[in-house]
């Protein structure tokens, strides 16, 4: 039986396990380094639950809510083993607690963003040798979810505070309405800067793309 269990402090017992998962799956510069998590891990707004099974990390998933704006963010989602049922497992407790804060905090999410890889950019595709963990398996996933892809060139700044230009990935949308086909570019442009404020040294093609951004109304939401 697995059990969803929050890690609020790299002094928890499981987070030394939960941050050499993150390592066997991501690229280095997708991962924090581990004392820059110290601070971080301990905002409440910010939710790292990890997947239990006999006692050892086999799944985490990270995420927050922003009220103000009524949008949550799916920072990512490990799946460490397959045929333990860890993706719907996460996906559904992540659910249920967003739906909690949501309920306590009187709001109503207009939809969740999350970051995917395009399998036909990025250079590595074995993610830790997990099956579940390939760019394509992770894409069909969030496509059957609902997600859509952002009709813009995406680019983040790399999480190792190198300020190197991430561009292999696609800003994603799943709107509660799963009729919209587009969405506010000054909720994208608001929630980017508030989601990246933690990576002061952001390279001069993230600057450009949000400045393009500013420059619309609205960004179109395609099929992923």
């Amino acid at each position: 039986m697995l059990k969803y269990n929050r890690i609020s402090s790299i002094e928890d017992h499981y987070f030394p396990a939960f941050h050499q998962l993150l390592q066997s799956i991501f690229p280095p510069e997708e991962v924090l380094e581990y004392e820059l998590w110290r601070e971080p891990i301990q905002d409440p707004d910010i939710y790292v639950y990890v997947a239990i099974h006999d006692q050892e990390v086999v799944g985490a998933t990270e995420y927050r809510y922003y009220r103000d704006m009524r949008v949550a963010m799916t920072d990512f989602t490990i799946i460490g083993q397959a045929g333990l049922g860890i993706g719907r497992f996460l996906l559904r407790n992540r659910e249920k607690h967003l739906q909690e804060i949501m309920t306590q905090s009187g709001t109503t999410s207009l939809g969740m963003f999350a970051e995917v890889y395009d399998p036909y950019r990025a250079e590595v595709h074995t993610f830790g040798g997990v099956s579940p963990m390939n760019p394509i398996v992770r894409r069909e996933v969030l496509s059957h979810v609902g997600y859509k892809k952002l009709d813009l060139a995406y680019v983040h700044p790399s999480w190792d505070h190198e300020g190197a230009a991430i561009s292999e990935l696609d800003l994603c949308f799943l709107p509660q309405d799963e009729q919209q086909q587009e969405i506010s570019t000054a909720l994208i442009v608001q929630f980017l800067t508030t989601y990246y404020t933690a990576l002061p040294n952001k390279p001069e093609q993230w600057h450009h793309m949000i400045k393009q951004l500013a420059e619309t109304e609205t960004i179109a939401l395609l099929p992923l």
